[in-house]
């Protein structure tokens, strides 16, 4: 685990060693990893935005290509979300809740939040579930558990693919090379996963409060009875 923050807080540095051990290669790497990410809902726990503001600082720099890098990244994105939406359609109810070694694949916690999500903003979780780590793993999977049709979830896959990858490597493309990011790029990464997980917690806040104000209420209406 130590190691795999380590990994987290210094891509950079990680991905500079990976360039100059696999060169071309490094391509096909980050793209396994963003369908990995996307596509495997027992990997929510790997790099997804912050991996791909990294990947577009060394596109600046000329170490990869900028328009290689989008397509083979959004095709990556895309693929990874429609893996995971058949996994959810065949294999949903049973993965949710197996147990291996004592511990659940998919926390109910987290389904929890995605539910949150789709109730709120419908097919669109699709596209803003990009920028939210594990809801963006999970999102798929819920969606092909019913939430969402084939078709309608394909449109969305394919924008919110697009969105996020263009996003989030042009993002790194202009700004991770500026002295301030370069210098405290691990400040950057926390920051990149604070502000992605805010949604995430707001909609947990929000579905609290709403329940907590739900339980009260037939307790309120006894009291105002006698």
């Amino acid at each position: 685990m130590g190691h795999l923050i380590d990994i987290f807080l210094h891509l950079d540095k990680y991905l500079k060693v990976v360039l100059e051990t696999y060169g071309a290669w490094t391509y096909l790497l980050l793209s396994v990893i963003v369908f990995c990410e996307t596509g495997l809902v027992v990997t929510p726990f790997l790099p997804g935005d912050s991996l791909l503001f990294a990947a577009g600082a060394f596109a600046h720099l000329g170490s990869l290509s900028l328009p290689i890098l989008i397509v083979s990244l959004v095709a990556a994105a895309i693929l990874g979300d429609t893996v995971n939406y058949w996994v959810g359609h065949y294999l949903g109810t049973r993965l949710v809740g197996m147990k291996i070694l004592g511990f659940r694949l998919i926390k109910p916690e987290h389904l929890a939040t995605t539910h949150e999500f789709f109730e709120k903003y419908g097919g669109k979780t699709i596209v803003l579930a990009r920028f939210v780590p594990i809801v963006r793993t999970l999102a798929p999977f819920v969606a092909g558990m019913g939430s969402m049709s084939y078709r309608k979830f394909m449109s969305y896959n394919v924008i919110g693919g697009v969105v996020w990858v263009v996003v989030c490597t042009v993002a790194g493309y202009w700004f991770g090379n500026l002295p301030l990011v370069r210098d405290n790029f691990s400040l950057v990464v926390l920051a990149i996963i604070f502000l992605s997980i805010l949604p995430a917690v707001w909609e947990i806040w929000k579905a609290r409060t709403v329940r907590k104000r739900l339980a009260e209420r037939p307790v309120a209406k006894a009291l105002d009875a006698e």
